[in-house]
């Protein structure tokens, strides 16, 4: 027994010593959406996206990444060409947090020259805030595009928060003794279908539309479909894609000592 404790106590010290970092930067990249209006095409009208990170290094191959992340996304069935009839769309920002693990496949050491690249996954938890509006800036939530202000069917209200479960893969590259970039493809798994306030079916006849009142037009811009004619597919949740770079500083986290044996090993 004491010979195990001993043996922990050991482990517990090497991966003590051999990292415990901390390391916060920016990440400026692209985004899209997969759902109702955009159901396959990846990278269809990318649009911006920006955020900042703080990862924790436990040791060389494992890491614990906190990601605050805004960006702009956006569908239009008349770019899409998937249901041009439809002619749906939509625009809402997307604030995210989100918390994941990462796994390198190398041992990597942001500052080291000898372990300075690596391959790696992620994956994780994240609670993002969306608010879907028209392309003109219209807020399609209040309307109940879907008959939800009427209950029809049954129809509630959806909230305006969601979550998701990030994952994908990247590299990371050290750049100096200090400073890291990481380039990564972080796909969103949601649990809403209302990112682009499409999931069910219609719910007013065609012809009652009073082109006069907003909500009912944009329910249904083409005035052609009548009440439970598949207006999206509620069997399908969202998702949401940030893909791009980001760059770190790196600190120690450690007492003085601590730091000097890391830093030896880094700089091999």
């Amino acid at each position: 027994m004491r010979k195990l404790k001993l043996l922990i106590s050991l482990l517990i010290a090497v991966v003590a010593v051999q990292a415990q970092t901390l390391e916060v930067g920016l990440f400026g990249g692209g985004a899209y959406y997969i759902g109702d209006i955009n159901p396959v095409l990846h990278f269809n009208q990318l649009k911006p996206s920006f955020g900042a990170i703080a990862r924790y290094n436990s040791n060389s191959r494992w890491a614990f990444r906190l990601c605050l992340t805004s960006a702009e996304v956006t569908g239009d069935d008349q770019k899409v060409k998937f249901n041009e009839d439809r002619s749906l769309s939509f625009n809402t920002t997307i604030n995210d947090a989100a918390l994941v693990a990462e796994f390198n496949f190398l041992e990597y050491f942001t500052g080291s020259k000898k372990d300075y690249f690596t391959p790696f996954i992620f994956g994780g938890f994240s609670v993002f805030q969306y608010n879907p509006q028209s392309l003109d800036g219209v807020g399609l939530r209040a309307l109940g595009t879907e008959g939800q202000n009427i209950g029809y069917q049954g129809r509630k209200q959806y909230s305006k928060m969601g979550f998701s479960i990030p994952f994908g893969f990247g590299f990371k590259y050290s750049l100096t003794k200090r400073i890291g970039m990481a380039f990564e493809w972080r796909m969103h798994k949601t649990f809403t279908d209302y990112i682009d306030d499409v999931s069910t079916t219609y719910y007013l006849e065609s012809g009652a539309i009073d082109p006069g009142n907003q909500g009912q037009v944009l329910s249904d811009p083409g005035m052609n479909h009548e009440p439970g004619m598949q207006r999206g597919d509620s069997k399908t949740n969202d998702w949401f894609n940030y893909t791009g770079l980001s760059i770190t500083y790196r600190f120690n986290m450690k007492s003085r000592s601590t730091c000097n044996t890391f830093n030896n090993k880094i700089s091999q």
